[in-house]
């Protein structure tokens, strides 16, 4: 499917960082978008100085989640590089943004100055509460998520201390229900020839992920606990050491 390039001529604007954002828009140039990255003149994205550092002094950090991205600095903080914002969303497809919300805003570039400059124009927003709500201005990194959407409750040995997932699940998976939000803005701006704004909660995402646990808890009303490597329902389904190592 790659050599195909299905999202070939759709152009996204990233004004992402870290890596909910970055992971979502390196997908979409995966698929064959082509990805423009705005970053903060003199600094750029703040994982440009996380480690794993490379000969080169650049990180591997950003460069494992920014492949396939042409990159520019743009200044939102003046006047000139909001116009140049608004100029550049008129001729493209998707903004993906994982500021805190209302951020945007008061950029003055937020999804009713783009879609006024291009009603076509699909915004996707990624936060860890979603745009409104009682929680939406608290700031979420992916262990906050993993923590309040109850992944670390259910990882790890019984009696032992709630554990973050190997992988960072909290924006992962943030970034891959974005994917989906903008695929299904797109075909819907087939239809109408309007865009839209895809709002993302990373908090919901994880409660999304929770797959059976919520399903055993509605039926047997038991908060689901850490169960190791043990499957809740199907047995065998774990990890067993032998003499010559796991299985």
């Amino acid at each position: 499917m790659l050599e195909q390039r299905p999202l070939a001529g759709i152009r996204v604007i990233d004004l992402t960082r870290v890596l909910a954002g970055p992971f979502c828009t390196m997908n979409l140039a995966d698929l064959g978008a082509e990805v423009i990255k705005i970053e903060i003149p003199g600094r750029g994205d703040d994982s440009r100085g996380f480690a794993p550092i490379m000969p080169s002094g650049d990180s591997g950090y950003f460069y494992s989640v920014n492949r396939g991205k042409k990159s520019v600095t743009l200044d939102l903080r003046t006047p000139d590089g909001v116009a140049l914002m608004l100029k550049l969303a008129g001729k493209a497809d998707v903004v993906v943004e994982n500021f805190s919300p209302g951020t945007m805003e008061r950029f003055r570039v937020g999804y009713r100055q783009l879609s006024a400059s291009n009603p076509a124009i699909i915004l996707c927003s990624i936060s860890g509460f979603g745009q409104s709500g009682p929680m939406a201005s608290a700031p979420a990194y992916d262990i906050v998520a993993q923590a309040l959407g109850g992944t670390m409750s259910i990882t790890g040995y019984p009696g032992g201390d709630p554990l973050r997932c190997g992988v960072s699940i909290g924006d992962l998976s943030g970034a891959l229900y974005g994917i989906i939000g903008i695929l299904v803005a797109l075909r819907a701006r087939e239809a109408t020839g309007k865009g839209q704004h895809v709002d993302i909660s990373m908090l919901d995402c994880q409660v999304a992920m929770l797959e059976d646990a919520i399903a055993r808890f509605s039926i047997s009303r038991k908060v689901p606990g850490p169960l190791g490597t043990r499957h809740p329902s199907i047995t065998p389904f774990q990890q067993f050491h032998a003499s010559d190592g796991f299985f």
